[in-house]
């Protein structure tokens, strides 16, 4: 059974290679996601729709990962590297822009899966990021 630390690890290790079945395979089938600034989602099949979505619309790359471990919860720092693919919803067109920002995450995990994904970064300075 994982340790949340060595669950947070697989998961972003999953993220960067870009496999979305082993990212899959980290989750709890009741997944709590709060998308940041967005809803809250439970399940296993809103997290895949959001994954391929995500996808779709970003290359994205975690790097300068730190994580942190308290009982059941981690957290994690980062920066978040990627490319603006194809325009995401209401959000200004995509170009191919590239950008890096810190982000952060919140987890639980139980069992050895993760509970709860909870993530954070700053929309604005993702938008400022994107408009150079």
């Amino acid at each position: 059974m994982r340790t949340p630390t060595e669950a947070i690890r697989a998961y972003f290790e999953a993220f960067n290679a870009h496999d979305a079945e082993a990212l899959l395979a980290t989750l709890h089938p009741q997944v709590r996601h709060d998308i940041n600034e967005g809803p809250t989602e439970v399940g296993l099949e809103k997290f895949r729709a959001f994954k391929a979505h995500m996808d779709t619309c970003y290359r994205e790359q975690i790097t300068e990962l730190v994580i942190f471990e308290q009982g059941n919860r981690g957290a994690a720092e980062f920066l978040c590297s990627g490319t603006y693919l194809q325009t995401d919803g209401s959000l200004p067109e995509a170009k191919g822009q590239t950008y890096a920002i810190p982000a952060a995450a919140f987890f639980e995990v139980e069992d050895g899966l993760i509970t709860r994904v909870t993530s954070y970064y700053s929309l604005k300075g993702w938008l400022a990021a994107i408009a150079t």
